[in-house]
């Protein structure tokens, strides 16, 4: 005699009512050390049941300020397979809008093949709340990342091969489709979270300046040029002698003499980008630290006007003040104490990275 669908899912009602109930008093009559054991034999069976491993690539990780660059490499390189796999996708313009780039979606799924080997990536994002109160909202902290799952019986092979050869290709990739940016440092407001979002916010950099279209005196344009080609091929000698790799070049000037189209022919010359610091908006040591953190390598660092932002050196000591306001009357003192700070900003910027 056939049941009907009423009885079988009354049937299941009570039969799941009674494990529930089971459950319950197993967790609060049974002794620790045994529930300890019967979770244990219970993962070890799920996992023999289940032959497949996870791995997961997170953007942001642990107290990093700055991004995994074992992540972005994986970005760049799925990108390059998820145009012509993945269904639900994103799209971003590049070169001058020319060109439309096609990326994973959150929460797709794609398959790779390596070697005869099926593997699966798939875009995942967990979301979080911070309670905090703020003038500027709800602060929704977004995690994402990327999960790599294959058959156990591949695991020497991913980890000793394929993950390399994903790094190696991304790399590849992003220096064939590099564009160059223009990023300049956001507030703190919309620094916090687990998540450590950006610092640094970016545009496409186009700029058409050049040191052949510079109005400049020939002589000293090539001296620039042949100093700047000299650094970008220095990174040996710098290692060598124990110095950063790092150049410094002091810009000065009314509005409209060329400064920041020496900046672009800079960055055209070098193929760098360009980070554009405004000190205004950094209040201490600590942020303007996180900032250099985020800072990719071979780029342009351009702080404007530093010696109108003196405040990160340090505040004056109370017994002082009546003796430094008897020397800013003099003009001369004033401007010795002026570049005095100035220097100490550079030195600090210099030191600490």
């Amino acid at each position: 005699m056939m049941m009907g669908a009423g009885e079988i899912w009354a049937g299941m009602g009570s039969t799941i009512a009674a494990l529930m109930f089971v459950y319950a008093m197993f967790q609060q009559y049974c002794p620790s050390v045994l529930r300890y054991q019967f979770q244990n034999y219970s993962r070890w069976f799920i996992n023999l049941l289940n032959p497949y491993i996870s791995i997961s690539f997170y953007e942001y990780t642990g107290e990093r300020y700055q991004r995994s660059p074992v992540y972005a490499d994986i970005e760049t390189y799925l990108t390059g397979n998820s145009s012509q796999l993945a269904r639900r996708l994103k799209a971003d313009v590049v070169d001058d809008g020319k060109d439309l780039v096609l990326s994973m979606e959150d929460y797709e799924e794609i398959t790779d093949n390596y070697n005869g080997v099926k593997l699966w990536w798939a875009s995942r994002q967990s979301v979080t709340t911070n309670q905090t109160i703020s003038f500027y909202g709800t602060d929704a902290d977004d995690r994402r990342y990327y999960v790599l799952t294959f058959h156990r019986r591949h695991r020497k092979l991913v980890t000793d091969k394929y993950l390399k050869h994903v790094r190696e290709q991304g790399k590849k990739m992003k220096i064939e489709n590099r564009q160059r940016k223009l990023y300049t440092n956001n507030k703190n407001e919309s620094w916090g979270g687990y998540r450590k979002k950006s610092m640094w916010s970016h545009v496409a950099f186009e700029h058409p300046s050049t040191f052949q279209t510079l109005a400049m005196d020939p002589v000293k344009k090539k001296e620039i040029v042949d100093d700047l080609m000299t650094f970008s091929k220095g990174k040996g000698y710098y290692a060598k002698v124990g110095k950063a790799w790092k150049r410094g070049y002091l810009l000065y000037g009314p509005p409209g003499t060329g400064k920041s189209s020496m900046v672009a022919a800079m960055a055209n010359l070098l193929d760098y980008d360009v980070y554009d610091l405004e000190l205004t908006s950094v209040t201490n040591n600590n942020e303007l630290k996180k900032l250099f953190i985020e800072i990719s390598g071979k780029s342009i660092i351009v702080i404007e006007d530093i010696d109108c932002s003196l405040d990160l050196t340090g505040q004056r000591k109370e017994g002082d003040k009546k003796e430094n306001a008897d020397e800013e009357k003099n003009p001369m003192v004033k401007m010795a104490k002026k570049q005095r700070n100035l220097q100490r900003i550079v030195r600090s910027l210099s030191l600490g990275f």
